[in-house]
C-alpha cells in the first residue's frame, strides 16, 4: 500500500511538467526578445594585457589592448534564449519521455547542460559590470562556473550508485563556484574604493541579489538530498530549480536593463 501511495504521489508530481516547461520556455523567450528589441547599444570593452618592451626606457612593461566591445543587450538576451530553447526542447515527445525517465532516477542531465552555458554567461556579465574586462580572467571565471555546474552533474551521477549520499562532488562544486565571486568582489570593491562611491547603485543590487540566488541553488540541492519536507520528492526540487532559474535570470536581465540598457 505504501509503495502504491508513493507511486501515485510521484505520478501527480510529474503531471503537467510538460506544460510547466513550455510556460517557462515561453517566458524566457519573451524576455529575450524584449531585451533585444528594447535595449540600447550600450557596450563594454574586452581587453588583454601583454608585455611590451619600451625601447626609449629600455624596460619591459605591461600594455593593455582593447580587442572587442560587447553589446550587453544581446549578451543578456543570450542566456534567456538558451534557457528558452532548453525548456522547449523538453516538451518534445521523445525528449519529454527521456526527461521524465531521468527525473524518476533522481537526475536531470538537461538542467546541468543548460546551466553550464546560461549561468556561466550570467557570471561573465556580472564580472563585466564590476569592471573585469580582461579576456583571460573572463574565460577563467566562465570555466570555473562551468566546472561548478559539472560537479552538480557529477553529484547526481555519482549518487545513482550509492546507498548513502556522497557529498564530495558538492563540496568540490562549492569551492569552484565561490572563486569567481571572490575575483568579482576584488574588482568591484577595488573600483568602488578608487572611484569614491561613483559605481551605480544598480550594480550593488545585482552583485548582492545574484550572489544570493546562486547560493539558493546549492541550498535546493542540499534539501533534495537531505529529503527535507516536500523535497523528499525529487520532482519538487526540480520545480524549485526551474522557478529559481527563471527568477534569477529575470532579476539579472531587468536590473541590467534598468541600469544601462533603457533607450535614452
Amino acid at each position: 500500500m505504501e509503495m502504491e501511495e508513493e507511486s501515485r504521489k510521484r505520478g501527480r508530481s510529474l503531471k503537467n511538467l510538460r506544460v510547466f516547461n513550455f510556460s517557462m520556455g515561453i517566458l524566457h523567450l519573451i524576455q529575450g526578445v524584449l531585451m533585444v528589441v528594447l535595449s540600447n547599444r550600450f557596450s563594454l570593452p574586452v581587453t588583454t594585457n601583454f608585455l611590451s618592451y619600451d625601447k626609449k626606457l629600455g624596460i619591459v612593461k605591461t600594455a593593455t589592448k582593447e580587442i572587442a566591445n560587447i553589446r550587453i543587450g544581446p549578451f543578456v538576451a543570450s542566456f534567456l534564449f538558451i534557457s528558452a530553447v532548453a525548456h522547449l526542447i523538453l516538451t518534445a515527445p521523445r525528449a519529454h519521455q527521456w526527461y521524465l525517465k531521468n527525473l524518476k532516477r533522481g537526475i536531470n542531465y538537461a538542467r546541468w547542460a543548460e546551466y553550464f552555458f546560461s549561468s556561466s554567461i550570467m557570471i561573465v556579465i556580472i564580472a563585466l559590470l564590476s569592471g573585469m574586462y580582461d579576456l583571460p580572467s573572463l574565460i577563467l571565471i566562465f570555466s570555473l562556473n562551468g566546472t561548478m555546474i559539472l560537479f552538480g552533474l557529477v553529484m547526481e551521477v555519482h549518487n545513482q550508485t550509492t546507498e548513502k549520499t556522497n557529498w564530495t562532488a558538492f563540496a568540490c562544486g562549492c569551492f569552484a563556484g565561490i572563486i569567481p565571486w571572490v575575483a568579482i568582489a576584488m574588482y568591484f570593491f577595488g573600483a568602488a574604493l578608487e572611484s569614491s562611491g561613483s559605481i551605480p547603485t544598480f550594480v550593488y543590487f545585482i552583485l548582492l541579489s545574484l550572489f544570493i540566488f546562486f547560493n539558493i541553488f546549492a541550498v535546493n540541492m542540499v534539501l533534495q538530498y537531505k529529503k527535507v519536507g516536500p523535497w523528499k520528492d525529487y520532482v519538487f526540487g526540480e520545480r524549485v530549480y526551474i522557478i529559481l532559474s527563471l527568477t534569477a535570470k529575470s532579476a539579472l536581465a531587468w536590473q541590467v536593463f534598468s541600469g544601462t540598457l533603457r533607450p535614452q
